[in-house]
């Protein structure tokens, strides 16, 4: 038996031989893509020397990835600038800084963190972010809005068979509202001769409907 509180609470209600109805799908997903941004920060008061020092550790990082079998490497950031410090109201200058970040995409999830490992080795001092998806989100969404419409087609029968009303097949208005996962990011920094282990958890991936049907 539904209540009002319980009509209210699931979002239900009855106006004019109309039913409107909620539902929501939610499926897990396994990421299978890691996304790394690492790079290197030079400073310094040559800009020409640290410009030539950074450009030799990020590349040294790219061909050290590459012979892991990494190929998907792209520059992210480059920022070419001053940097000051302000002591007693005062600007002292302080160089230059030079800072170029990379983003890896890899569907080899087990070897995150060693990549990680290898670029610090090879002169990284920056890491900025691992995240993970899913690259066949499509297929997630499909099968979430399905149990959401399923849901929602089920709520809509209950209700019309509680007070008696014959519900029609077909809605009449079908509003369908999506989420986008939520990226997971994690790092976890080992020590010693141990890899830097990196888990990719699961993200949730999620779909909701409103169904309006007509009844007699």
């Amino acid at each position: 038996m539904y209540d009002n509180n319980e009509r209210q609470r699931d979002n239900k209600f009855i106006i004019n031989n109309s039913l409107t109805v909620t539902g929501r799908g939610s499926v897990t997903a396994i990421p299978d893509i890691a996304i790394i941004r690492l790079g290197v920060m030079s400073t310094g008061d040559n800009l020409s020397f640290i410009q030539e020092e950074n450009a030799r550790t990020s590349q040294m990082i790219i061909d050290g990835l590459r012979q892991m079998g990494v190929d998907d490497i792209k520059t992210y950031q480059y920022i070419v600038d001053k940097q000051y410090d302000y002591e007693n109201g005062n600007r002292i200058d302080r160089g230059y800084f030079v800072r170029n970040i990379l983003e890896i995409r890899t569907d080899m999830l087990d070897m995150t963190g060693t990549i990680i490992d290898t670029a610090v080795s090879l002169g990284a001092n920056l890491i900025e972010l691992i995240t993970f998806e899913v690259s066949a989100t499509d297929n997630y969404y499909l099968e979430a809005l399905n149990i959401a419409l399923h849901k929602a087609t089920d709520k809509a029968r209950s209700i019309a068979n509680e007070f008696g009303a014959m519900l029609n097949a077909l809605p009449i208005r079908i509003v369908e509202n999506s989420s986008s996962p939520i990226p997971i990011s994690r790092t976890f920094f080992g020590e010693g001769q141990y890899t830097t282990p990196i888990e990719p958890g699961t993200t949730q991936i999620e779909a909701s409907v409103i169904l309006e049907f007509t009844y007699l």
